[in-house]
């Protein structure tokens, strides 16, 4: 993969970054979703991605024929304390490389760029979720285990706000 950039996504790129999200659950679930048809799902992934810019920064791979890998970075805003009063950490999402692009490294650009950015912005961690697949790549990348991250499965039952 020559000339391949990885940066912020430019707002123009969302549309692209859409379809990327729509291809992932395409390939994990091998079907087409059938909640929302694909057109209205892009409309509503930009106008969400426009309204969450401010806590949800996109990073997108780049060759010549266009957008072929994307990383969320969430930031949180945490409690403060008496020894650190604006704290913040974040949570990688949406990490995907179009599957003709893997294999090559990328994703691991992907991955350090987008930890290059939360170390500018000061955040204290990165979490990530990941799939099996996926640890050895985030391992490389120096994500551990925590025996003090925890979570809890919470059924929602209304939509979120």
């Amino acid at each position: 993969m020559d000339h391949v950039v990885v940066r912020q996504a430019e707002p123009d790129e969302l549309p692209a970054v859409a379809e990327l999200r729509w291809r992932w659950l395409v390939e994990n679930d091998s079907a087409a979703p059938a909640d929302v048809e694909r057109d209205a799902f892009v409309r509503h992934f930009v106008a969400w991605a426009e309204q969450n810019a401010a806590s949800h920064r996109c990073m997108v791979l780049v060759n010549g024929t266009g957008v072929i890998g994307m990383a969320w970075l969430a930031v949180v805003r945490r409690v403060p304390t008496p020894h650190a009063l604006d704290r913040a950490s974040g949570d990688l999402q949406c990490v995907y490389v179009v599957p003709e692009a893997r294999d090559a490294g990328l994703g691991g650009r992907l991955i350090t760029e987008t930890l290059a950015q939360a170390e500018r912005l000061g955040l204290e961690r990165v979490t990530v979720h990941s799939s099996r697949r996926a640890v050895p790549a985030y391992a490389r990348q120096g994500f551990e285990n925590s025996r003090r991250l925890l979570q809890a499965h919470v059924a929602r039952t209304t939509p979120y706000p």
